[in-house]
């Protein structure tokens, strides 16, 4: 059996079996504090799964915590105040809006992730004292896995969004799996005459980013092979 993309110039640009590419994260994200302060707690290690907004890291808030609740008492007198009119709606919109700044400041704090997916990195540890914007955590997520082929211009024409791909991964095995296009560059690369067209894979069995892979075109939705 020999397998073929669509057109033969894309299998042609790997030797006949596809164009190589490699897998990519389909988010890699490095979170940092936006103000200075000392770690305090990390409830997370490297080569855990997160969720969606899950603390990784905290920041020691006492002050924060303690400004926080002294303005939601401040907020509940000028309340109860402005039910005897000794208060106006002015100043208890004031009030209001210093707790919801104290909220932000006591948030800020706190470091979430963005998205699912695993702590591949911790560059911080507790008790250590760290400035804004430094580097602390970083999260990757690898279900779906992207890769970012470029296709010779002349086969990119035949390279529509929402068609699918096939993707052989390494091994004594030749694993194929099926991937969708998600992205063609409308720009091409006039160096090397190719177009950059992104395909999104599941990932359910975890497989790593990084992986050299072989990449070729669907037709149709059917595979193009030939006996």
């Amino acid at each position: 059996m020999l397998f073929l993309a669509v057109p033969a110039l894309v299998a042609g640009a790997a030797g006949g079996g596809g164009i190589a590419a490699i897998t990519q994260p389909s988010a890699d994200i490095t979170l940092a504090f936006l103000q200075p302060g000392r770690i305090d707690g990390i409830p997370v290690k490297e080569g855990d799964m997160v969720s969606e907004r899950a603390v990784v890291a905290q920041m020691y808030d006492a002050a924060e915590t303690a400004y926080l609740a002294q303005k939601e008492v401040d907020l509940k007198r000028l309340e109860e105040a402005a039910k005897r009119n000794a208060a106006t709606d002015l100043e208890v919109e004031h009030a209001r809006l210093e707790v919801k700044i104290a909220r932000i400041r006591v948030d800020n704090m706190k470091l979430r992730s963005p998205i699912k997916g695993f702590v591949e990195k911790i560059d911080v540890e507790v008790g250590e004292s760290v400035q804004a914007l430094k580097e602390v955590i970083r999260i990757v997520r690898t279900d779906p896995l992207w890769i970012d082929v470029h296709v010779p211009q002349a086969a990119a024409c035949a390279v529509k969004v929402g068609e699918k791909a096939s993707v052989r991964f390494p091994g004594p095995n030749s694993e194929s799996a099926g991937g969708e296009i998600v992205f063609v560059a409308q720009a091409a690369d006039a160096a090397s005459d190719t177009r950059r067209v992104k395909i999104e894979i599941a990932n359910k069995a975890g497989r790593p980013s990084g992986e050299h892979v072989l990449v070729s075109f669907n037709e149709g939705g059917k595979t193009n092979e030939t006996d």
